[in-house]
């Protein structure tokens, strides 16, 4: 009795003992678990009531509830409840010992992954403390990746993925909203559910545990979420960047203003001063060292049926175009473009709808023109970009416009062409080429590009003097472009694979003879068939045939092959002879530009060395793409930001010492500083006309004169003495 009394009062005692001797202490955590029901019927009445000791016997039975599997089968799913049904009316330190129970059980392995997750995920939406929000978030994350560390576990996947869709499909029923101000509900109108949904997939993906066209499928909803920031961080997504809305989750960011405040409150210590310059220096650090924008390539070629997509972006961004910003619309565009051309989709109302933003003037037009240049491919119709050409000519390609407007025009025109050239009319053609003789180089170079691209696609567009020497023989030669809709991209040969034939023929002679020509080879078969013939009867095998000469037929005569009308079988090529097929194009690049191959054999060099695909370029999704640099053209000298600031500076500091100057010191035996008459040898002329000594020398008498005369011969004088 005595024992009892002192381990109901010690349940941190009880829980040790527990752990070491389950079975001997059962009947204490027995009166221990009664006592826990009663206390939660009351709970459920009154939460203020006894919360204490309410978390306090939660966490006991959290510790020892492996201990006692049976009698604690209903433990999780009462946490779960609770939280699910009552999380409004509870304290948040309650909010959060439960949430911390509950994972202790999941890493016991009490309960499952899938049971865990169930609980978390609506969690989300519904807490308001930063610090249980990314608790929450980071539990999720990593019960994930661990599960999938060393092998996929599919059916958590499925099951998580299947959770976060319903979590952005709940709320696709409703209203568009514009605004992000936040509303009295909180969930999947509010979008929510769908917004975790969306972040916690991103961070999955970006953490390389999923890579799948699943993970797509759901960020893919997120782009027609009713709710506008739900869409921007489903859009970011696939545009290859990590800035998401406001709203969203910004709990890995740093206030700088409040770090400051509470220096000023707190003590004042060292280690407290050094402590903030060390999260000021890394929160400057997180902030200009910001990785560049990529394009998600990856998941845009994992879109499920990318046609039906393309098309219902296209539909919501015609639909709602009077209540979307335009920052909104130019990102719609940007997705859409970039669908269209990597997938060679045709949305022909895309092209009617972008016609009213191409004006100079337009907000944002360097990216308007990026996403048009991008959503043109080799199989759009001609007739839907012709027009949108003849207005780009006619609003940014004239006399009356600045010439980075005109620079513009031009480089989006010869992007547009470089993906259509058939979109051209020969008699705008003249009149933009015409601009190559203007007095700013961007122009010119613009200029330039759209001539030089047109004498390697359709050089008959083209008069006889600007075409150029290739292009005329080409002409002459009887060489025409592809019709629209033919392609040369054939896969009829792999560029280079004669090096490596020619490599594999030399190695083949550098070892030696062939078994068929080298008689010795022959000599020793015939003694290996001599010893193996022992063991054989008569060096003979008797071949049964039973089964009858209709199964196999054997012929001496090469006729009979060589009539198949079967291809030869073909030779896969593995990834080391891909590489090796890599080395010998380089070194081929190299011995053509050591030959005088000109710029373009140092571009291909170029190429070669940076890594790029054997493929041709204008089959690499990269190329599909388009940046505003490539639109607005050469530039004087871009402002640098403040990286290359930085940079800049650092630079002219290598090589010097920290503090003092070497003038004066760096040819001398004695190192020393330059003395004023060496300086004043270096004076400019008009100010040592300017100085006091000239001028008293302009200013002095015949007596002053004479004075220094004489002195300056004593000088003389003792100086030689």
């Amino acid at each position: 009795m005595g024992r009892g009394v002192l381990l109901t009062s010690n349940l941190p005692q009880l829980q040790n003992l527990i752990k070491r001797d389950p079975i001997s202490y059962k009947e204490e955590f027995l009166q221990q678990w009664n006592h826990y029901d009663s206390i939660r019927q009351i709970f459920k009445i009154n939460p203020d009531e006894q919360a204490q000791h309410f978390k306090e016997l939660v966490a006991f039975i959290s510790q020892v509830a492996a201990c006692y599997p049976k009698e604690t089968a209903d433990f999780p799913s009462h946490i779960s409840i609770l939280l699910l049904e009552n999380y409004g009316v509870l304290s948040s330190d309650t909010r959060k010992a439960l949430v911390q129970n509950l994972v202790m059980l999941r890493n016991k392995d009490v309960i499952t992954s899938i049971e865990l997750l169930k609980t978390l995920f609506p969690l989300l939406p519904q807490t308001t403390s930063s610090t249980l929000r990314s608790f929450i978030r980071k539990t999720i994350l990593s019960d994930i990746r661990v599960a999938n560390i060393r092998s996929r576990n599919h059916n958590l996947n499925r099951a998580v993925q299947a959770m976060l869709f319903s979590m952005v499909e709940r709320g696709m029923g409703g209203e568009l909203r514009v605004s992000n101000e936040p509303t009295s509900d909180r969930g999947a109108h509010n979008g929510e559910e769908a917004m975790w949904a969306v972040i916690l997939t991103k961070e999955l993906w970006k953490k390389d545990v999923w890579k799948d066209a699943k993970s797509v499928s759901i960020i893919s909803q997120g782009c027609f979420h009713p709710v506008i920031k739900v869409q921007s961080a489903s859009i970011y997504f696939f545009l290859g960047d990590d800035e998401e809305s406001e709203d969203s989750d910004q709990e890995d960011d740093v206030d700088v203003r409040a770090m400051h405040h509470r220096r000023e409150i707190n003590k004042k210590t060292r280690s407290g001063d050094k402590k903030l310059r060390k999260q000021l220096k890394t929160a400057k650090k997180k902030k200009y060292d910001k990785p560049a924008m990529t394009a998600n390539f990856s998941a845009i070629q994992l879109l499920h049926d990318p046609q039906s997509f393309a098309e219902k972006l296209y539909n919501i961004l015609n639909r709602f175009d009077k209540r979307f910003s335009l920052d909104h619309k130019i990102l719609i565009m940007q997705l859409l473009s970039r669908v269209m051309g990597a997938h060679k989709l045709c949305v022909l109302g895309f092209y009617t709808y972008i016609v009213k933003f191409l004006a100079h003037r337009q907000l944002r037009v360097p990216s308007i023109l990026v996403a048009l240049a991008q959503s043109v491919h080799d199989l759009t119709p001609p007739d839907a970009i012709t027009p949108i050409i003849r207005k780009l000519a006619q609003d940014f390609v004239h006399p009356g416009v600045a010439n980075g407007v005109i620079t513009a025009g031009l480089n989006a025109i010869r992007e547009v062409c470089r993906r259509q050239p058939w979109s051209m009319e020969e008699d705008l053609l003249g009149d933009l080429i015409e601009y190559r003789k203007s007095r700013d180089k961007a122009v010119v170079a613009g200029a330039r590009g759209l001539l030089k691209l047109y004498r390697e696609v359709n050089p008959s567009m083209l008069k006889r003097r600007e075409r150029g020497k290739d292009a005329s023989m080409g002409l002459a030669s009887g060489h025409q472009p592809l019709p629209y809709g033919h392609t040369s991209e054939a896969a009829v040969d792999i560029e280079g694979l004669s090096l490596l034939e020619d490599h594999l023929k030399k190695l083949r002679e550098e070892e030696g003879l062939t078994t068929e020509d080298d008689p010795a080879a022959w000599q020793k078969w015939e003694i290996e068939s001599d010893s193996s013939s022992d063991d054989a009867s008569d060096g003979w095998i008797n071949v049964d045939d039973d089964d009858g000469d209709d199964n196999f037929a054997i012929s001496d005569s090469d006729d009979e092959l060589e009539k198949s009308d079967e291809p030869p079988p073909a030779v896969i090529l593995t990834p080391a002879d891909f590489a090796l097929l890599n080395d010998l194009r380089i070194q081929a690049a190299k011995t053509a530009v050591g030959s005088g191959g000109g710029s373009q054999a140092k571009r291909k060099l170029a190429a070669l060395e940076a890594g790029h695909s054997i493929l041709p370029p204008d089959r690499q999704l990269q190329d599909t793409f388009v940046s505003e640099n490539d639109i607005l053209g050469p530039r004087k000298k871009a402002k640098a930001d403040y990286a290359e600031r930085m940079a800049s500076i650092q630079k002219g500091r290598e090589g010097r010492d920290k503090f003092g100057s070497h003038k004066g010191k760096q040819n001398k035996s004695v190192p020393s500083s330059s003395t004023n008459r060496e300086k004043a040898r270096n004076k400019p002329i008009m100010m040592v006309l300017s100085s006091g000594f000239v001028r008293s020398k302009k200013k002095a008498s015949l007596r002053e004169k004479q004075q220094k005369l004489r002195a300056h011969i004593d000088r003389s004088k003792k100086s030689r003495h």
